[in-house]
């Protein structure tokens, strides 16, 4: 899976924070654009958000009805991975992102860390 484009972030916000599956038009109307967009438009990012595997959908009707396949955090999760498993070093990386990690950011990792399973 690769990363998302700005309209591609945005169209997953919407799913994301939605309770339910969406049509095209209700992620369509609860996006908030500084443009209008197209129908289609909104229509091709979700069909190319399901070619990427972050959206999974099915018919209702004659339309489909979109939902997140992963979690805002998962997706997050497994772009990391991907980072860490192209970088080429992944123990530079890890290195230099702690030693860059905010306070808080190093309390997380320091909580984590505490937490895993020692097997």
């Amino acid at each position: 899976m690769r990363g998302l484009g700005e309209l591609e972030a945005r169209v997953m916000d919407v799913l994301w924070s939605a309770e339910e599956p969406l049509r095209v038009r209700a992620v369509l109307d609860r996006l908030d654009s500084d443009r209008p967009l197209a129908y289609t438009t909104v229509m091709t990012v979700l069909d190319n958000l399901h070619g990427k595997g972050y959206v999974r959908r099915h018919r209702a009707g004659r339309a489909y009805e979109y939902t997140a396949v992963e979690s805002r955090e998962e997706v997050g999760a497994r772009l990391l991975r991907e980072v860490l498993q192209s970088s080429g070093d992944t123990e530079q990386v890890l290195l230099h992102f702690a030693r860059s990690a905010s306070p808080e950011e190093s309390d997380i990792l320091r909580r984590a860390l505490g937490r895993r399973d020692p097997s």
